[in-house]
């Protein structure tokens, strides 16, 4: 059993609460069951009780065995020290105050019916793929489907953390915001880390000097990628060199190391090569692209704005000076969407909230929910158990069910746990 059950049990208030009294028989009454605190502390804060005769107000903190708070230290912390109960599973030990006053404490193990704690623990222990497997669909719809809402909108939230601390390294600059995070999503899992130091290296107010010339584009971030270190025989990337060493010199540039590019077990459309010269082009036909973003009414929209086409030298060529049969090389509609979820979504909604403007997050969610369910091994597995995602808000929805609650779990604190232990 982990301490969280007992978190529920409080928050439920699904214990025997009939004549309820302390270790040492106090008349308990609780008259507020305070606030559930996920942060460092006690438990549950502003609370009140009445013990005996007397009325307490301060924090409850719980633990499965009485014995956890020494184990714990919180007899010398400062923030335990407005404790009124300690609810346990078991008092294994009487727990005494720094004046030596016995601190009040209520034990649960004869209070919880068998067939709840039953119920709990076989989906603590169980090994399917995910804990409830078996009783996931006997949770009204209802239940599910509200509970899908809650968790899109917490994993966007989440992602908004990271938004909010390139916003904030931006100096609240949001053009240069939504392009730090758009080379990030083009770098996608492999090449992320580098196509974001390529971005922090090279800002968008330099690139925009030389926004009219593709050519000067693709030096200032093939040469920042250092990828235009060595000596070439074809013709193109010896002038992107040429003009990549004037260029360098005029704005004191320093290139990253061009080791950090990953190539390996990838598909050539998606080499860092082809991304970093689908990115120049990018910014090669669009100007004040997250204003466009903003003003977009559907993912149409959004679609055409990727649209690239690439210079000549890539259109035959997935590598420097490696010469491949000719293809276009768009971003694919796939990849598009993959950058609608992860960085234009998550953009927008922080926009939305910094701002006030909540159109801005109700359109990130309308945005979601137009786009088609992803496809990777987690939306697979779901669908073997029976759900069908009609869109990437619900898909959104499954990843942070799976990733962050079952995975870890979390059964008590999900919707749909609480409903199955009902």
């Amino acid at each position: 059993m982990k301490e969280d059950f007992l978190h529920y049990l409080w928050r439920a208030k699904r214990f025997d609460l009939d004549n309820l009294r302390t270790t040492q028989g106090d008349p308990l009454e609780i008259l507020q069951w305070g606030e559930y605190n996920r942060h460092a502390g006690p438990d549950f804060q502003q609370a009140r009780l009445r013990i005996g005769d007397t009325l307490w107000a301060g924090s409850v903190e719980m633990h499965l065995r009485a014995s956890e708070w020494i184990r714990h230290r919180h007899q010398d912390d400062e923030a335990y020290r407005n404790v009124i109960l300690h609810v346990v599973l078991e008092e294994d030990e009487p727990i005494a105050r720094n004046n030596g006053e016995r601190l009040p404490c209520l034990e649960l193990k004869s209070r919880i019916a068998p067939r709840l704690s039953g119920a709990y623990l076989k989906m603590l222990n169980s090994e399917h793929w995910i804990p409830c497997q078996h009783q996931f669909y006997t949770v009204p719809d209802i239940t599910r489907r509200l509970w899908f809402d809650r968790l899109a909108v917490e994993r966007i939230e989440q992602r908004t953390q990271s938004v909010a601390a390139v916003w904030e390294a931006t100096k609240h600059n949001w053009e240069e915001t939504f392009y730090r995070l758009l080379a990030r999503g083009f770098g996608a899992k492999v090449n992320m880390e580098p196509f974001e130091q390529l971005a922090r290296l090279t800002p968008l107010l330099l690139l925009g000097k030389y926004k009219n010339n593709l050519l000067q584009l693709e030096a200032l971030l093939f040469g920042q990628a250092g990828m235009l270190e060595r000596e070439f025989e074809d013709e193109y990337p010896q002038k992107l060199r040429r003009e990549y060493r004037f260029l360098q010199k005029k704005h004191h540039l320093q290139p990253m190391q061009g080791g950090q590019w990953k190539f390996l077990r990838m598909r050539p459309a998606s080499f860092p090569t082809v991304r970093i010269a689908q990115l120049a082009a990018l910014i090669f036909q669009s100007e004040h692209l997250f204003s466009k973003i903003l003003a977009a009414r559907d993912v149409a929209e959004v679609e055409n704005m990727f649209a690239v086409k690439l210079s000549n030298y890539w259109q035959s060529h997935y590598v420097f000076e490696k010469e491949s049969a000719p293809r276009t090389k768009t971003l694919g509609r796939d990849a598009v969407h993959l950058l609608l979820i992860n960085t234009i979504v998550p953009v927008l909604f922080l926009f939305g909230r910094e701002r006030g403007e909540t159109r801005y997050q109700d359109k990130a969610l309308e945005l979601l929910e137009a786009v088609e369910p992803e496809s990777n091994a987690v939306i697979e597995n779901w669908q073997k158990l029976g759900v069908s995602p009609g869109s990437a808000y619900e898909t959104q929805a499954l990843l942070q069910l799976k990733q962050h609650y079952c995975d870890t779990r979390r059964c008590l604190e999900c919707a749909i746990g609480a409903a199955i232990l009902k």
